[in-house]
């Protein structure tokens, strides 16, 4: 559906993608064609059209609207082809009818009529094309199905694939030991799979919470109150009516709103995404400095530049790339969150013009998705500097003895390391000179003499397989 759709947007165009305004259409154009049948002015257009239709066929399916008769095998036919079969042409179409009626979502109904043509099952339906509506109604479903369309078709299977890579890079490197650094400091040995585990585990977990999020859509006309609904037929429930076209597009009714759905669910969308994103700026920015001090390598493409003037350079620009537009999303992000939910009275405009960059933010996300799935392919493990580095930290050996110290009643055990080491260089020979001091039973002198910082991981090697 997505490559069909992406064909259809791109027929008609002669753009060069050299004058785009956004990157988004120009430089990384290849990289968000999914989304163009998604969040184009096509892909609005696109999803008004099929709200419009699936209404229609609503009421006709609906025992409290009598003057709607049932539609025929041939009306259905009709119908369904205007929505399955929506092509460039007819949104340029709907464009051209927009120049007259200086309207978007009339110009949609408008555009229905003609594809209906003539005869009395067309005329009669022709009577009640946007029924009740206010355009908003039509607006929010079609933004609902958007970004519905988005998590589904684009979003949450990048994410796996992400998480897949992020995995297999976890489960390999399990066992490898790799030195922490809290502060900047040496700190307490880990392996380098746990530390992949731990942003495998923050990403489950907001991944989840992304996919949770509700999608909602109003149904019940000019302010909310089903006015028109009523007046036309009072004996039916137009409640339950509403509900149920909604569910069936997908979506989740939203009862009580105004002329708008209040965008809540958008904000959670949105704020969902956020955390989702500054986990893996957090990500790109531990492996730029784990690059720079030569954990990795990264694999060389034979005819890349790393600089200008510097031929023996290769950049992290993958994660340079990825940190600086998973920032643009969430920059968008935190602003449709805040603006949004916000509308004066029964409703302003504010928030039409804004959700029409919906898809940009979702485009940035994209971008720096495919980036870091890139960069991570492209990561090769330099486990010599990583053995070397925490085999030579000899002083993170200080809280296992301090530690065992307690276990056995020493006074001060914490004291009489931080004496030994803090600040201090620390050789191997110096603590185990230390050791052999200890009054503790000689089985855990021999256990401690036998320790070294690459086998004092506690259980990372588990946690990184269990992820």
């Amino acid at each position: 559906m997505i490559r069909a759709l992406r064909a259809q947007v791109y027929t008609g165009m002669n753009i060069s993608t050299l004058k785009a305004i956004s990157p988004a259409d120009g430089r990384y154009a290849e990289k968000v064609e999914d989304l163009r049948g998604i969040f184009s002015e096509y892909g609005l257009i696109r999803f008004r059209v099929l709200v419009e239709v699936r209404w229609l066929q609503c009421l006709s399916e609906e025992a409290a609207v009598p003057e709607l008769a049932p539609l025929t095998s041939v009306m259905k036919g009709i119908l369904n082809h205007i929505v399955d079969d929506f092509s460039i042409s007819d949104a340029e179409r709907i464009k051209k009818i927009e120049i007259t009626t200086n309207h978007d979502v009339k110009a949609v109904e408008y555009f229905i009529r003609e594809k209906l043509g003539s005869g009395p099952e067309a005329d009669t339906l022709k009577d009640f094309l946007h029924f009740a509506c206010t355009s908003e109604d039509i607006n929010n479903l079609s933004y609902a199905l958007m970004l519905r369309s988005a998590r589904v078709d684009v979003l949450v299977p990048l994410m796996r694939d992400l998480r897949s890579k992020l995995n297999q890079l976890a489960t390999e490197n399990a066992d490898l030991s790799m030195l922490s650094r809290t502060h900047g400091q040496t700190a307490s040995p880990t392996t380098l799979g746990k530390e992949v585990a731990n942003v495998i585990a923050r990403l489950d977990r907001t991944q989840k919470q992304f996919s949770a999020v509700e999608i909602l859509g109003k149904f019940n006309g000019a302010v909310g109150n089903y006015n028109a609904h009523a007046i036309a037929y009072p004996n039916a429930d137009w409640p339950a009516i509403a509900h149920r076209f909604i569910e069936s597009l997908g979506i989740d009714p939203n009862p009580y709103t105004t002329q708008i759905e209040p965008h809540d669910w958008t904000a959670e969308y949105c704020h969902a995404l956020m955390r989702y994103n500054t986990i893996l700026i957090d990500f790109s920015r531990d492996v730029w400095g784990y690059i720079s001090l030569g954990y990795f390598k990264q694999s060389v493409a034979k005819n890349e530049v790393g600089s200008s003037t510097m031929p023996h350079k290769v950049n992290p620009i993958d994660f340079e790339n990825a940190e600086g537009n998973f920032g643009m999303a969430n920059a968008m992000l935190g602003h449709f969150s805040e603006k949004l939910p916000i509308s004066r009275w029964q409703r302003d405009l504010t928030d039409s013009t804004v959700q029409r960059n919906l898809g940009s933010a979702v485009a940035y996300i994209v971008i720096a998705l495919q980036s870091l799935l890139k960069g991570v392919g492209k990561l090769e493990v330099n486990s010599a500097v990583i053995t070397a580095d925490v085999a030579s930290a000899h002083e993170v050996l200080a809280e296992a003895v301090q530690t065992v110290m307690r276990r056995y009643g020493i006074p001060e055990p914490y004291e009489k390391l931080k004496a030994l080491t803090r600040g201090q260089a620390v050789s191997k020979e110096i603590l185990l000179k230390f050791i052999k001091t200890l009054d503790i039973p000689e089985s855990e002198i021999e256990r401690l003499l036998n320790l070294t910082p690459e086998s004092y991981v506690g259980l990372a090697a588990q946690q990184a397989r269990d992820i």
